[in-house]
């Protein structure tokens, strides 16, 4: 009996992949080749906000570190409690295990989660992040949007700006969400830094996207949340035209769009690679 549960666990996870990579491919996050930063917000329901709860191996990733690194993946601001449990009363978490409410609503979701000021200067307040993309929560908690862009000018002129003006405006509980996307070297989801490139070869590499909402909870809290999944760049050949808006969109990186994405030598490989084959 255990056996026949094993396995047909197993056909099921395998099920979800290909569901997954199929959605993947028939709508990846690069579009057409646009811009790669871009704002590009689309509507949801409620009901689409979040993709459901984490599966066992996200789970473990959490709980791993909420256990063990708890400082590294959960930053809060004095004043950020009502943030939290009205953000815990949306998502139905009713008792608080870790220290800050914030923590215990991350395990409810796939996503990470930040809450942010409604309103100007929108501070990060709160957050629980435990699958960053080339940057530490450290040093983005209690800073205002325009800060935690600050590294990359363009950003605040083609995602900064808009987004400020866009969640001091939105409605209350009417989420909405845009992809974003990145390729790394492997499928570690706790990037702090920017990684070295130790394999040469894209052939072995990752896509990651990152599906992202925004949704005004309250008049003056927000909710920044972010979904990431990972395919294998390879498979990139089996679709021409994905192939054609990928290399399109990553040609179209500037000089400081390029060293957030991972820099020069990441970016020279994956156009050769991708023009090659």
């Amino acid at each position: 009996m255990i056996l026949f549960l094993e396995i047909q666990t197993s056909i099921y996870r395998n099920l979800l992949i290909l569901i997954n990579q199929t959605e993947f491919w028939a709508n990846t996050p690069w579009g057409d080749g646009k811009e790669k930063y871009r704002l590009g917000l689309k509507p949801i329901s409620l009901q689409e906000w979040f993709e459901g709860p984490p599966d066992e191996e996200l789970l473990k990733h959490k709980t791993n570190l909420l256990q063990n690194n708890y400082k590294e993946v959960v930053q809060t601001e004095k004043g950020s409690e009502q943030a939290q449990e009205i953000l815990a009363d949306v998502l139905g978490v009713e008792n608080s295990y870790y220290p800050d409410f914030i923590a215990d609503c991350s395990l409810k979701v796939q996503d990470d989660l930040c809450l942010i000021e409604s309103n100007t200067p929108q501070k990060l307040l709160a957050a629980s992040v435990c699958s960053p993309s080339y940057w530490n929560l450290k040093d983005k908690i209690g800073k205002p949007l325009r800060d935690v862009h600050k590294p990359v000018k363009t950003l605040n002129k083609k995602i900064g700006d808009p987004i400020e003006k866009f969640i001091s405006k939105s409605p209350k509980l009417k989420p909405f969400v845009r992809q974003n996307w990145f390729i790394h070297q492997d499928t570690i989801r706790l990037h702090l830094k920017e990684e070295k490139i130790s394999n040469l070869n894209p052939e072995d590499w990752f896509i990651r996207s990152e599906r992202e909402t925004i949704c005004k909870i309250h008049e003056e809290y927000s909710l920044f949340s972010i979904n990431v999944r990972f395919q294998p760049l390879k498979l990139v050949h089996q679709y021409r035209s994905q192939k054609d808006a990928l290399l399109k969109s990553i040609i179209s990186l500037d000089e400081e769009e390029t060293k957030y994405f991972g820099g020069e030598e990441k970016r020279t490989l994956l156009v050769e690679y991708l023009e090659r084959t």
